[in-house]
């Protein structure tokens, strides 16, 4: 057993000595990480909840950032957005907001505006903590961290953005509906492009988490929150 850790670890590091095995390590790395973890979590729900992993995940992709790559703590923080980018964009999330409140109005109208019916305090809470926490640390996940760890393995400005989204979108089978895999996939696409225009993860984490107070809002939340409080009496 000794012998074939040995070897294998020897293995290892003749990879990483060769161009094609860096590439080979790190697409395995990309498949672990960014699929794995999400069928682990997707295969065993009593496993973790999804939203306890952003915190310990953050703390290893700064390590691994600050270790691997120029990064550096204030890119974190760097708007650099025009102002037309801006109200583009806003007209963006104000247009999402009117196609989900049409789907809702049509489709689902029992659950209109559900959370905030039921539950107007936990909310409110979510328009405050889930921009700061839960939008901006997934955005730094899978912008900041993918684009600059991972983005070598994609030739083309596009495949990166796709990824990006395609990753985000796998991230929600932990929701087990169509639907949050649908948006995320997305959202994600969306996400990404406004990241590789702008260099603005603090942008991108903006509109992640405006998006995400539409969603608990108008009454799609529950199609991201295996849990969520909205029975009423």
């Amino acid at each position: 057993m000794e012998n074939k850790l040995k070897n294998f670890g020897l293995y290892l590091t003749v990879l990483r000595t060769t161009f094609m095995g860096r590439v080979l390590l790190r697409s395995v790395e990309f498949v672990v990480l960014f699929f794995g973890v999400p069928l682990l979590i997707y295969l065993d729900r009593d496993f973790i909840h999804p939203s306890m992993i952003i915190l310990p995940v953050l703390v290893f992709i700064f390590f691994i950032l600050r270790r691997t790559s120029d990064f550096q703590w204030k890119e974190l923080i760097r708007w650099g957005v025009s102002r037309v980018d801006l109200i583009r964009n806003a007209l963006i999330v104000f247009l999402c907001l009117i196609l989900m409140l049409g789907y809702m109005i049509l489709f689902e109208p029992e659950h209109l505006f559900d959370l905030p019916r039921a539950n107007p305090w936990i909310y409110l809470a979510i328009c405050i903590f889930y921009p700061l926490f839960s939008a901006y640390g997934q955005e730094v996940i899978y912008r900041t961290f993918l684009f600059r760890r991972y983005g070598n393995l994609f030739a083309r400005p596009r495949a990166i953005v796709a990824a990006s989204g395609i990753t985000f979108s796998f991230l929600h089978i932990v929701y087990y509906d169509p639907v949050s895999i649908i948006l995320t996939l997305i959202g994600g696409i969306y996400f990404a492009r406004i990241y590789q225009q702008t260099g603005s993860v603090l942008f991108s984490a903006v509109l992640h988490g405006a998006l995400g107070i539409v969603i608990f809002g108008v009454g799609l939340g529950r199609y991201f929150w295996l849990d969520m409080p909205v029975k009423f009496g």
